[in-house]
């Protein structure tokens, strides 16, 4: 597990064993992840997102609390995926990290609440599979638009975006802020605060 420039976020890379059958890999450990980012992700749900080459999806994030933390991984084809900081307050406010994941490197994101999180399939078809700390819940779902020159994301080039009507029509960066849409640093602090006091020791992020 390394944490990425976005406090909030890891990227794990597994060991993958390989053999004349094929490969085999531990591609989550509970323990891995509690050790490095310092409490335990409540799985509350599996999504499954199967897309073209050139689909994008996101930026998407929720309401804090609770919000929702994501651990992604690619189990087929590849895909850049990306984590904004859009915690108002938080000293890497509008920046972006992105890592490759990939059916080869078999990498994955931790994805802390309050964060902004979107990928770019780069294969023909790819499929991600993202565990959930807190269920779908509409009412507190919002997204920026992915393209904002503000964010200023390095999206591969010769690669059309498709995005989905919602998406398309997401505000930017600054609407978001104008809106009262994004999490504050703060209150996702007091939020990592209650993970601890509940039992699940977090270290806040220092940068």
């Amino acid at each position: 597990m390394e944490p990425l420039s976005i406090g909030g976020a890891w990227c794990h890379t597994p060991r993958v064993h390989l053999d004349s059958r094929g490969a085999f890999l531990e591609s989550y450990r509970s323990a891995d992840l509690e050790e490095a980012v310092g409490h335990r992700l409540d799985l509350a749900q599996v999504n499954c997102s199967v897309s073209a080459r050139g689909v994008l999806r996101g930026v998407h994030f929720a309401d804090v609390p609770p919000g929702q933390a994501k651990y992604v991984t690619c189990v087929s084809g590849a895909v850049l995926d990306v984590v904004v900081d859009i915690r108002v307050g938080s000293p890497t406010f509008g920046r972006w990290d992105a890592v490759r994941l990939d059916d080869e490197s078999r990498r994955g994101l931790y994805i802390a609440e309050g964060l902004g999180h979107a990928f770019m399939a780069l294969s023909e078809q790819a499929t991600i599979v993202y565990l959930c700390s807190q269920p779908y819940a509409p009412g507190r779902e919002h997204g920026i638009h992915p393209l904002d020159p503000a964010v200023g994301i390095d999206w591969p080039a010769g690669l059309e975006p498709l995005l989905s009507e919602k998406d398309a029509a997401a505000p930017t960066l600054k609407e978001a802020l104008d809106a009262g849409l994004l999490p504050d640093h703060r209150t996702c602090a007091a939020h990592y605060d209650g993970l601890t006091a509940t039992g699940r020791s977090f270290t806040a992020p220092s940068h």
